[in-house]
């Protein structure tokens, strides 16, 4: 499963460092993976993975992808924490509040 999350077009950007503890204080061991294709907060134990787009360390947009059996358990702290900063989802009705 996917979730695509964003920060609305008239909204500042958060930094990489905010999401990493948003994700943090949302109870998740999140780490920030940057790689020459991209940024990355890998979940300490699991799976799923959150692929973070990125300009000079900050951002606004993120692809949630959760490794099967785990949204269940993650999909509440992960979305919380992507709340909590303000960010809102999109699906193939458009944008919604998180």
């Amino acid at each position: 499963m996917e979730t695509r999350v964003h920060i609305p077009d008239n909204e500042k950007p958060s930094t990489i460092a905010a999401v990493v503890t948003s994700l943090q204080e949302a109870g998740l061991k999140a780490v920030h993976d940057k790689k020459d294709w991209g940024d990355w907060i890998n979940l300490e134990g699991k799976k799923t993975v959150i692929s973070i787009e990125s300009d000079n360390g900050k951002t606004s947009s993120a692809t949630i992808e959760y490794a099967e059996g785990e949204d269940d358990a993650l999909e509440i702290p992960i979305i919380t924490a992507f709340r909590d900063l303000g960010w809102y989802g999109t699906d193939e009705d458009g944008e919604y509040r998180l």
